[in-house]
């Protein structure tokens, strides 16, 4: 069972994490300040943490150097895009500005726990593609498949989480470090292109567009 600790001095909040993380099946570590912060985290180490940033004791961003090698999405008031850049470059995994979203929060918390990849794995395989993790490239039934470079991260992502929807926000905020330039508004046309390449590939949808939500890859 993961663990996820929520660092959130608002109680109603940290409540509301709390009961919607154990409801997903996680197991869920509580501190209210950035002292209670520290002890957490000399008895267990979680492996996400959600954070806030205006803590009492330590702030959130006096804590996050203390956190290396943890995921960390913060989950904060703060909306500046210099609040965003800094703390990202800080550290932070990801991003989430209050008031957010639940399921999107969810579906975030979901990605960044997505299980690493076996020691000496190189491939990813399901719905019928293989993506090939050294070489970059990607087959459908054993036809080779020309993507670019926003393509391929948006396919691997995709099917990290086959079966599982990934919100348009999530996958924007996931491959931004890959490709910089993909935009909300460029996205679909990077996603419509490469449903088109597995498809002629293939000869099926492998891409479905979930309704106010993002895309999502079928397993088989």
């Amino acid at each position: 069972m993961k663990t996820i600790a929520v660092i959130e001095d608002n109680q109603p909040i940290g409540d509301l994490l709390a009961e919607a993380l154990e409801g997903e099946g996680y197991r869920v570590e509580r501190a209210y300040s950035g002292t209670e912060a520290v002890y957490l985290l000399e008895r267990c180490r979680p492996d996400l943490i959600l954070l806030d940033l205006m803590l009492p004791g330590l702030s959130g961003e006096e804590l996050l150097p203390r956190l290396s090698g943890i995921p960390v999405i913060v989950v904060s008031a703060k909306v500046g895009i210099d609040d965003k850049v800094r703390l990202l470059l800080g550290g932070a995994t990801d991003y989430v500005t209050k008031p957010f979203e639940l399921r999107e929060l969810l579906a975030r918390v979901r990605v960044h726990l997505r299980e690493p990849l076996s020691r000496g794995e190189d491939r990813l395989r399901a719905g019928g593609i293989c993506l090939d993790l050294v070489s970059h490239s990607a087959s459908v039934g054993g036809r080779p498949v020309h993507l670019t470079r926003t393509e391929y991260a948006v396919l691997k992502l995709l099917m990290r989480n086959s079966g599982r929807a990934v919100s348009k926000s999530v996958i924007l905020d996931c491959i931004a470090e890959d490709t910089p330039d993909c935009t909300e508004s460029s996205l679909k046309q990077h996603v419509s292109n490469l449903r088109r390449k597995l498809r002629e590939a293939g000869g099926r949808e492998c891409i479905q567009a979930v309704w106010g939500i993002g895309f999502v890859l079928e397993k088989s």
